[in-house]
């Protein structure tokens, strides 16, 4: 991996730690959320903030793709009040069913994740369904 790359992913990790700090998940659910191999420990999650970035397989990018995604849209929709979103990720939602989104993201992996996006993003939900102009 290339230094370039190297602070790429590092800037990434960084970023996706602040957002799960923001969402106010436990160690053990940003493992779970991010779907980090075993042997990698809950606890051990603080060395993805300033020593190593997350690990460069396929799911576990997906899923930063996806986090990533989900606290844009956040951002979009509440441009004047951060907390808003945050609060939106705790509350039930009919448009999921009646669950609250983390527990949809956590519970069901990374369908929860697509499907908390699908539900913010309007542009992402545009690309999934294949409509192109």
């Amino acid at each position: 991996m290339s230094e370039e790359q190297y602070a790429e992913r590092m800037a990434v990790s960084r970023a996706i730690m602040n957002i799960l700090d923001d969402w106010g998940l436990e160690l053990s659910d940003r493992h779970t959320l991010l779907a980090l191999p075993t042997e990698i420990r809950a606890r051990s999650m603080e060395k993805f903030r300033d020593k190593e970035p997350f690990p460069d397989e396929v799911e576990i990018n997906r899923r930063l793709e996806h986090i990533i995604g989900i606290a844009d849209a956040l951002r979009t929709m509440h441009p004047t009040n951060q907390q808003m979103g945050l609060y939106w990720m705790r509350r039930p939602c009919r448009q999921l069913g009646g669950r609250v989104p983390l527990a949809v993201m956590l519970e069901d992996g990374a369908q929860g994740l697509v499907r908390v996006r699908l539900h913010l993003d309007c542009t992402y939900a545009w690309d999934q369904s294949g409509s192109r102009c």
